[in-house]
């Protein structure tokens, strides 16, 4: 049963839920892009929202940045540059207690904004507070995590892990399945977590990921009238 269970979550369900993200987000962003949008509260409430959204970017952009350097380079990079498996672990319960402790506290904020301010909780949608929440579960469950890693700091399981995450780009389904079934039980739900908001996301607010305003590195100074000012 253990092993039906392991293989339908970690070993099908991943695929489902990357290919809703992907093709999910090309359809919504063909067919609904009035909705391809952060839908910002910021003329609603902006002091909380302010502090909350910058420490909650930075702590997220560099949390998914060590996840994909971390479980996708392939080991044989990490030996080649000489950086054992102990010392990455160790690394990245450092770099990811850092950065999970400053999302945290920005999500903390953001949460607390959106539920208790009467504007802005008039403005949000039940999705919009169910990725909120979901997101902050997931945070929680990751910074868990590094209290059990602590308890086998030779970095077997994080070999295990990154060898499922590399078996599912790779559509390896059994190699993957193999790599995550012993591992404690808090792992696989911060990894079944994590899938469902890929699943999830083609249907929130989280699609504006995909558009980096990199048009603006490029664009024109805008010039700005004071009211009244003559044109010369």
């Amino acid at each position: 049963m253990m092993n039906y269970f392991n293989t339908l979550l970690f070993g099908i369900y991943p695929f489902v839920a990357l290919t809703v993200f992907l093709v999910g987000s090309l359809i919504r962003y063909d067919r609904d892009q009035y909705t391809w949008r952060t839908g910002s509260s910021q003329l609603l409430e902006k002091k909380k929202l302010r502090l909350g959204s910058y420490l909650f970017h930075v702590g997220i952009i560099a949390i998914l940045a060590g996840h994909f350097v971390g479980l996708l380079t392939p080991k044989a990079v990490w030996h080649l540059l000489g950086v054992e498996a102990s010392t990455k672990q160790a690394l990245a319960m450092i770099a990811g207690g850092l950065f999970g402790v400053i999302c945290f506290v920005g999500m903390t904020i953001l949460i607390h904004r959106r539920l208790t301010n009467p504007r802005v909780r008039a403005t949000s949608s039940t999705m919009d507070i169910t990725i909120l929440l979901l997101l902050y579960v997931q945070l929680i469950l990751g910074l868990l995590s590094i209290f059990v890693s602590a308890g086998h700091m030779d970095g077997a399981v994080m070999l295990q892990l990154m060898t499922w995450a590399q078996s599912i780009v790779t559509f390896n389904a059994s190699d993957a399945v193999a790599a995550i079934s012993d591992v404690n039980v808090i792992y696989k739900l911060h990894i079944f977590l994590g899938m469902t908001l890929f699943l999830l996301f083609p249907f929130s607010r989280l699609v504006h990921v995909w558009s980096l305003p990199v048009q603006y590195l490029g664009r024109n100074y805008q010039v700005v009238r004071a009211r009244g000012a003559r044109r010369v």
